[in-house]
């Protein structure tokens, strides 16, 4: 249904380097390049990649990086935080691998296969530190800020807004219980980006449509908790943009359990009784809700087609 693939479009990227998976990297990279060739490529994001790990991403994917332009890989980098003395040098590593796999530089290495770091998220805790970090990244670079959610986030994202190419991030989870935000947190930080139009991107704990609980790691005796659902953050967002929804709204979104919540058809989706056409949708994931990242790719796609909503 075209209401699944806009909401669905570009929405994952795979963070197979880490947990619960925490993939080597000839694994991560060989089943992203697999993923590319899949049947549901159009669904998959950006490769995620720690700075620290370009040298071992760049041995691991020789050979599979493409030699076509318009078919370039696109990474999202891990940085040192916002304030840290560190930054800088990891910018450097970003500029110098750019340098080396463009196909259309002409100091550029044309073995070296087809990829650009687009994209960096980095944690800040302050404002301050966020404002300098911003004063050093390139224009063509976007940048996402992993913001702390457990006090008002309300001032880092209003200190974020109006910045181009800027963004927030949060985390949704992690694979102990008390890694995950509680639903009131998660609901006031994803209002507050929404007043302030910041866009946001989303990691951690959404590998699953719908919440629930779940195991928080692949091992048989592994601890379960309730974990949101990738549907729920991407619903609730897309509504609290366009529709403006207040924080009560976006949590009863975000605590719901059931799929006859969510009607999806060609025109749009049906959320709790609120329809939110195509066109409206597609605008909130383009300037809002971006992407979440996920340490597998299967599980997104597979629980989607247990639930009719993607073809098996």
């Amino acid at each position: 249904m075209q209401s699944v693939r806009t909401l669905m479009t570009a929405s994952v990227d795979y963070a197979g380097l880490f947990p619960p998976a925490t993939l080597d990297m000839h694994a991560a990279v060989r089943n992203y390049a697999d993923y590319r060739a899949g049947p549901f490529a159009w669904m998959l994001g950006r490769f995620v990649v720690p700075v620290a790990r370009l040298d071992e991403f760049e041995r691991a994917a020789q050979g599979l990086l493409p030699a076509d332009p318009m078919d370039v890989w696109r990474l999202t980098a891990l940085t040192a935080p916002a304030g840290d003395p560190s930054l800088d040098a990891d910018l450097d590593r970003i500029f110098e691998f750019n340098a080396v796999h463009s196909l259309e530089d002409p100091e550029g290495d044309p073995d070296a296969g087809g990829a650009v770091i687009d994209m960096i998220e980095l944690k800040a805790d302050d404002s301050r530190a966020a404002d300098a970090a911003i004063d050093i990244l390139p224009q063509d670079m976007r940048a996402f800020f992993e913001l702390p959610i457990h006090h008002d986030p309300r001032g880092l994202v209003a200190s974020l807004a109006g910045e181009p190419g800027v963004g927030a991030k949060v985390r949704t989870g992690g694979v102990t219980p008390d890694a995950f935000p509680s639903p009131e947190h998660l609901a006031r930080f994803i209002v507050a980006c929404s007043a302030a139009a910041v866009p946001f991107k989303a990691t951690a704990g959404l590998h699953h449509p719908l919440r629930a609980p779940y195991r928080l790691t692949y091992k048989p005796d592994a601890p379960t908790g309730v974990m949101f659902g990738f549907l729920n953050v991407f619903l609730a967002s897309a509504l609290a943009y366009v529709d403006r929804l207040g924080a009560p709204d976006v949590l009863r979104i975000l605590e719901e359990t059931s799929r006859d919540a969510f009607t999806f058809d060609d025109r749009g989706v049906i959320v709790r009784g609120r329809r939110l056409e195509n066109d409206r949708l597609s605008r909130a994931r383009e300037s809002f809700i971006l992407s979440f990242g996920s340490c597998s790719f299967t599980e997104p796609v597979d629980e989607l087609k247990a639930l009719g909503a993607l073809p098996s």
